[in-house]
């Protein structure tokens, strides 16, 4: 080894340690500045049944069905959780524990996110080595992705949350089964490629997109090419992945029955009649096997229509969710529980920006380099990068995935150019090529290069160019001697401003990436910077100050923080998953108060909103109301989205009445003004939030009463007057629990009789995508009318 050389092999370790390290640190922003703290909202969730696992075990975790979230229903948590996060937080803190290293189970949850983020940076830097082959351009991707805005969104310190681990999951698959293709005896690579899956659809629920990437790379190269290889590491993936996944009490039979997994199912089956018929291919003559191929393909196909047909009439596939469907459609979901979510919508291009930086330019740049250095691993990745973007320009949410592939091309396309411009400034002047070398090649030599072209998947047409002006740009390009060394000092500068540019900026992305919505750090009049703790206070107030079987009326996105920090019984939480029970919340808090009071009374014993200026109820009271329309018609009739909205009258066509008229309902706040309209000013929300004794707005002295206020004034309490403790006694008692079956400990709750009334005029939310179910014909109407106005207002 020459000494250039063990300074570049030294430089790369360096610069490997300076990305772990980097990976490492970035992620601690929020412990540094508060402590070591979960938050966010799904983290205390993931904690709370961390917990759980930890001091029930794995049994009685699988069979927990917990009364104290969704009031009066409950959750059977054990079978509609991703359980992976908690089984590795439980076992890393158990092996912490052997090692006799002190730390809690809170604190390893805390730091989880940055191990894993670390272990993530690590597998990015082999999956580019994989596909290209290159240390360069992996150690340069491993840089990158340490510090990545995209990749840190979701990692940071104390957001114990699903994405943290599956990303990390996500991204050894792709490495193991891109090595699974390296050569004709690497395909027991697959074996961990499966296994990793597997953790994955342990964790969380985009394993969908990962096993459908997977499906498509395998049908491109099988199309393309078919060989054994491609069989085997396939068919290992899929069937121990599979294997696996059903063993997940949430997933079940999921991948062989929902439409959004068939695609990987049905690459299974074509795989295995490739396999068949490449043994035959040897046996027969072109084109009697060529007859046989298109019988066989006619065949299977017609079996295949056939038997789809027959299990969708039999109800067998589960139909798409609100969420995949909403990557297809222009303008939304349908669904205005999913559209209510901000990481729902479309990405702007200026989130590109925000999340990327600079490997906005250099990814695209690192694409095309590698549309010029084909191979199976490499084809891989672009395949991803392509479908990743489409996909992230439609749901904000999307981005995490984009990262890594980000990061793969940025690194390829910073190696690339970083060697050219030191191989400018390095090496001596290389020898002209001859033109006559050129044109006197012999035949056989460019038929050679021909095939390697189509091999690679270079079209004849672009081999024929590329060889047309190879010689003269050769010659163009050598001549340029002082040109091309001046351009490379001019590259390496530009790479110093921007690297550092690049740097400053991720580290302070980092810094507000960090920032606990549990705590918020803001400035006082006098320019202190101080540490608003409101939410934290407000729920110790509720643990400190309440009986344990109380009952918190919230809106869904805080439910679990509130049963986290306070151990008191939700009516709603993040999981969302029954949407006309989120329906009723909404109508409580958009509903006028003493009609709110005549349902709450029933189910809860507390009310508390958000009322600062910090993300409160609302900004988000539009949507709360659009939820309780979608369910219950007397909510903004007429009206869908519960906007302000003046709709002319049109007498006749060009001419517009002078008077105008209201078109549905009016639920909004007057930005300029801050003043509710009529609606608003009527719902049991505002009265919460602008409840003033002295002022003019009060809540009613007999059906609500303020228990407390936060210090800044972020959270609200209200204590529900004359509560009817016949129906909580009613909901509490066993006997009227609906259970699957005797002795079962599946035994879900039911709303008190008490409720019957205002439970009549529900009317079952229907998904559009939801084929199984025969369809209503109100559902149908409100699915137009909503579909109709978000068109309206986009336009």
């Amino acid at each position: 080894m020459s000494l250039s050389q063990a300074a570049l092999a030294v430089m790369r370790i360096n610069l490997l340690v300076v990305s772990l390290a980097s990976a490492y640190n970035i992620r601690l922003y929020a412990v540094q500045n508060y402590g070591r703290v979960i938050h966010e909202f799904d983290p205390w969730f993931n904690y709370r049944a961390a917990e759980y696992l930890a001091e029930h075990g794995t049994e009685r975790f699988f069979k927990w069905f917990d009364h104290t979230v969704w009031y009066p229903l409950g959750r059977p948590v054990g079978t509609t959780i991703y359980p992976g996060m908690q089984f590795a937080a439980v076992w890393i803190w158990r092996i912490l524990e052997f090692l006799q290293q002190e730390m809690s189970l809170h604190d390893v949850c805390v730091f989880i996110p940055a191990w894993f983020g670390v272990a993530s940076t690590v597998f990015v830097g082999l999956w580019t080595f994989e596909c290209t082959r290159c240390v360069d351009s992996a150690v340069c991707a491993m840089l990158v992705v340490s510090i990545l805005p995209a990749h840190l969104m979701r990692s940071v310190a104390g957001g114990f949350d699903n994405e943290c681990m599956a990303i990390t999951f996500m991204n050894a698959t792709f490495y193991f089964w891109c090595r699974s293709l390296r050569n004709d005896n690497s395909w027991p690579w697959a074996l961990l490629a499966g296994f990793s899956y597997f953790c994955m659809v342990a964790t969380w629920g985009g394993y969908v997109y990962v096993v459908n990437i997977i499906a498509c790379h395998a049908a491109c190269l099988m199309l393309r090419r078919h060989s054994s290889r491609i069989h085997r590491s396939y068919s290992l993936f899929f069937l121990l992945g599979t294997l696996l996944a059903v063993q997940v009490p949430v997933v079940g039979w999921t991948p062989l029955r929902s439409l959004e997994q068939v695609a990987p199912l049905l690459q299974f089956v074509a795989v295995q009649i490739f396999e068949v018929l490449s043994t035959w291919q040897q046996r027969l003559p072109a084109k009697e096997f060529q007859l046989l191929r298109f019988r066989v393909f006619a065949v299977c196909g017609a079996v295949a229509a056939l038997l789809g047909a027959m299990l969708f009439q039999l109800g067998y596939f589960a139909p798409l969710s609100s969420r995949v469907r909403g990557l297809f459609v222009k303008h939304r979901t349908g669904n205005p529980l999913v559209d209510s979510v901000a990481e729902h919508q479309a990405t702007s291009p200026r989130a590109y920006w925000q999340f990327f930086h600079h490997m906005c330019t250099m990814a695209p740049l690192g694409f095309l380099i590698s549309l010029f250095e084909m191979s199976e691993a490499r084809n891989f990745l672009l395949l991803y990068a392509g479908i990743t973007y489409y996909f992230s320009s439609k749901m904000n949410r999307l981005l995490l995935l984009l990262g890594p592939t980000a990061a793969a091309l940025g690194g390829i396309a910073l190696a690339k150019t970083l060697r050219w411009a030191l191989h400018q400034l390095t090496q001596p002047e290389e020898a002209p090529v001859p033109a006559t070398q050129n044109e006197e090649k012999p035949k056989h030599k460019g038929h050679k290069e021909l095939q390697k072209a189509k091999a690679e998947g270079l079209t004849v047409v672009l081999k024929e160019i590329y060889d047309e002006f190879k010689g003269p740009l050769w010659e163009a390009y050598h001549e340029a001697r002082w040109q091309r060394k001046a351009s490379a000092v001019l590259m390496l500068l530009t790479f110093m401003i921007c690297g550092m540019e690049f740097m400053n900026y991720c580290w302070a992305v980092a810094e507000r990436l960090s920032q606990a919505s549990i705590i918020v750090k803001r400035r006082n009049k006098e320019g202190q910077e101080i540490l608003m703790d409101d939410y934290r206070e407000s729920y110790w107030w509720l643990r400190d100050h309440t009986p344990e079987d109380t009952r918190i009326m919230a809106w869904w996105d805080y439910g679990y923080q509130i049963n986290g920090l306070t151990n008191r019984t939700t009516l709603a939480d993040g999981n969302t998953w029954n949407h006309e029970h989120i329906a009723l919340i909404g109508r409580c808090l958009t509903g006028p108060e003493r009609q709110a009071h005549e349902v709450i009374r029933h189910l809860a014993d507390y009310v508390l909103i958000w009322a600062g200026d910090y993300g409160d109820d609302i900004a988000k009271s539009s949507h709360m109301a659009r939820i309780a329309a979608s369910v219950y018609e007397d909510v903004c009739p007429g009206d869908p989205l519960c906007v302000r909205r003046l709709w002319p009258l049109i007498i006749a066509p060009n001419v517009i009445a002078k008077g105008m008229i209201m078109g549905g309902s009016k639920f909004h706040r007057n930005r300029q003004t801050g003043e509710p309209s009529e609606m608003m000013s009527r719902s049991l929300l505002w009265k919460l939030y602008a409840h003033d004794p002295m002022g003019e707005v009060q809540t009613d002295g007999a059906l609500f009463e303020e228990a407390y206020t936060s210090q800044y004034g972020l959270v609200r309490i209200f204590k529900v007057l004359n509560i009817s403790d016949e129906s909580k006694a009613w909901a509490a008692d066993p006997n009227n629990w609906k259970c699957d079956a005797p002795g079962s400990w599946h035994c879900q709750g039911q709303y008190p009789p008490a409720l019957s009334k205002v439970l009549e005029k529900q009317k079952a939310f229907q998904q559009l995508e939801d084929f199984n179910q025969q369809k209503d014909e109100k559902a149908e109407e409100y699915h137009k009318a909503y579909m109709q106005k978000v068109k309206e207002r986009s336009l």
